[in-house]
């Protein structure tokens, strides 16, 4: 496997880069949802900050994913798809992205308009990114939220298409994402032709 992307299968960065993302996100529910049913105190502060420190770990990553998504190929998707159905998925990636974008910006502000510092695993201290501005970081809290709502429910999507694709279609849109896993040359062929008119979306 190579570390770039070809027309029809992930390189091997961009694999490494989406299953972090994909563990770094279940903790991070994880810890939201811990620090959610105990009372408040030293432990709730502690799972707070490892939340913000992941969440700033993400935007990071999610950077770094999205430039080397401009700087490479894209898979392109299978040739099988129905014209809608390549729209919902260009839709689905996108949403994803602007969330992973959003997301840590979102509680990032939050924190900073509340006066509260996002320190990275007690390394450094982020800059803050407003001043003291209760509304504003009440408003960040609840935009905050409701993104944790549409990322659970694109998420939802993304896996039940996934499995589709690998269970039902039988081709290899899930096998390109997973590590050692070969393309076959019917999807290697299909993914040629439609590499001609694929969209880097």
């Amino acid at each position: 496997m190579t570390i770039r992307n070809s027309k029809v299968r992930w390189g091997a960065l961009s694999q490494l880069l989406h299953w972090l993302i994909v563990l770094l996100i279940a903790a991070q529910v994880a810890l939201a949802l811990t620090a959610k049913e105990l009372p408040r105190g030293p432990m709730v502060r502690t799972i707070v900050g490892y939340h913000k420190a992941l969440g700033i770990t993400i935007l990071a990553l999610a950077v770094i994913r999205l430039a080397w998504r401009w700087m490479n190929p894209v898979p392109a998707l299978p040739g099988t798809l129905k014209p809608y159905e390549k729209v919902l998925a260009r839709l689905t990636h996108g949403g994803l992205y602007v969330i992973l974008f959003a997301m840590p910006l979102s509680g990032w502000i939050a924190s900073s308009a509340h006066g509260f510092p996002v320190r990275w695993f007690n390394l450094f201290t982020v800059p803050a990114l407003t001043g003291k501005d209760l509304p504003l970081s009440a408003a960040m809290n609840e935009l905050h939220y409701a993104l944790a709502i549409a990322l659970g429910v694109i998420v939802v999507l993304h896996i039940v298409a996934a499995l589709k694709h690998h269970f039902v279609l039988k081709d290899d849109t899930l096998r390109r994402m997973l590590p050692g896993a070969q393309a076959t040359a019917s999807y290697e062929a299909a993914g040629g032709r439609a590499a001609k008119q694929s969209s880097r979306v």
